[in-house]
């Protein structure tokens, strides 16, 4: 009886964990959609030159960083999927999820300098994982996106 009332605590917390993260989960993705829109006027080029034809005044890197953590459930999600082969669709998620929030941090970061372009952009990942854990620690990456941003030279702003 003992053995069914701890797997049953088990079993609740499990659940309760899986509502509150997938909810922490759409949030984020919510609020990442809200932040595209609201940078959407901030142009985002992997070209490694701007137009020769365009004038600028202020040239600089700007870059977004974001770490992020699978949850537990991920995890137990992963493994099970592992067990048996295909997408690892709740790690997939996670790395939409960072990809798009170090975009959203380096257009922040353009933005306040008056920027309206970001050229030659790049990502980076890196894995944070302890090494030599033996499989028990959690998994996080730091997701980079860097750029050049182009403040317009006066009189050449869009609308001007």
């Amino acid at each position: 009886m003992e053995l069914l009332i701890q797997f049953g605590f088990l079993l609740t917390l499990l659940v309760i964990g899986l509502v509150f993260g997938g909810m922490a989960e759409r949030r984020h993705f919510r609020e990442l959609a809200q932040a595209e829109r609201a940078l959407a006027a901030i142009l985002v080029f992997s070209e490694k030159t701007p137009p020769a034809d365009t004038h600028w005044r202020q040239a600089r890197l700007v870059n977004g960083s974001v770490v992020l953590a699978e949850d537990y459930f991920k995890r137990i999600a992963a493994s099970l999927k592992s067990l048996f082969g295909g997408r690892l669709t709740s790690y997939e998620s996670l790395m939409d999820r960072g990809r798009r929030e170090a975009i959203v941090r380096m257009k922040r970061e353009a933005q306040a300098m008056g920027a309206t372009m970001v050229f030659n952009v790049r990502f980076e990942t890196a894995s944070l994982t302890a090494e030599g854990a033996q499989g028990n620690a959690m998994f996080s990456a730091e997701f980079l996106a860097y750029g050049t941003a182009l403040v317009p030279a006066r009189g050449t702003e869009p609308g001007a």
